[in-house]
């Protein structure tokens, strides 16, 4: 049985995200469709994790078994046909039989954006934010983020994950442009809704509502009720997953 790797990215806005849902449309059902039409069989597709509904990905891997050899590049081709507008395949490649595209993966990466403008054609992937921002004193709170492991202030309660620890990588806004700011964090996992929390959090520091000391109590407090609001899930961006070499090795 050989494993493949699926490179991809969708636009979300038209999903319930990418796990298979039972009341909407899912990127997930989408890529096992046309993998199904393809190889005429069904076919199971893992994906590196979840992004929740309306969330995109520049970049999200997934996997699946198939017991004949396949041309990576005429999957790629062929996928691409089958998919909807809204999905595209970057590369299909072979990998190790044990292979995983979420347990193996080392590292995950987002970046949330906010505009200060109104601007039509940046309506379903930026965030307006009214009012001015203090993006030094943001970058201070997210600071705090590298010295704690337990994010259960930024976890979606009720959830099936047996632990709420990650190690974040990186955390920092920067200025894209004159109107435009992107939050880009890494870690080596994710827990649900954490990116979009910790944004919410961050903006009420930013608008002088919390101190940096303030968000710092909020990740010890470990309770999802004193953390800020989430942001919309339009502006948020799955954009790297990182694996250890070897398991591109044949």
């Amino acid at each position: 049985m050989q494993r493949y790797f699926i490179y991809l990215a969708y636009d979300g806005t038209n999903y319930h995200g990418w796990q298979i849902q039972p009341n909407g449309e899912s990127v997930q059902e989408c890529l096992m469709k046309a993998l199904s039409t393809f190889l005429r069989r069904e076919v199971e597709v893992v994906g590196a994790g979840r992004t929740d509904a309306g969330v995109h990905a520049s970049l999200m891997v997934a996997h699946f078994d198939n017991e004949e050899e396949l041309e990576p590049s005429a999957v790629t081709e062929k996928l691409n046909r089958l998919l909807p507008p809204d999905i595209s395949v970057y590369k299909v490649c072979k990998v190790r039989s044990d292979a995983h595209a979420r347990f193996d993966a080392t590292a995950r990466m987002y970046k949330y954006y906010v505009t200060t403008a109104k601007y039509p054609f940046n309506r379903q992937y930026r965030c307006r934010i009214y009012g001015s921002l203090d993006f030094d004193r943001m970058n201070e709170a997210a600071h705090t983020l590298f010295d704690y492991s337990d994010f259960t202030s930024f976890s979606k309660l009720h959830t099936d994950v047996k632990t709420n620890l990650c190690k974040i990588m990186q955390a920092r806004w920067t200025q894209e442009d004159d109107t435009t700011w992107v939050f880009t964090i890494q870690a080596d996992r994710f827990l649900r809704n954490m990116v979009r929390a910790i944004v919410g959090t961050l903006i009420e520091v930013g608008r002088g509502k919390l101190s940096v000391d303030g968000f710092r109590e909020i990740i010890e407090q470990k309770d999802r009720c004193k953390a800020g609001t989430s942001v919309p899930g339009h502006a948020l961006f799955l954009v790297n997953i990182d694996y250890p070499p070897e398991i591109f090795g044949l």
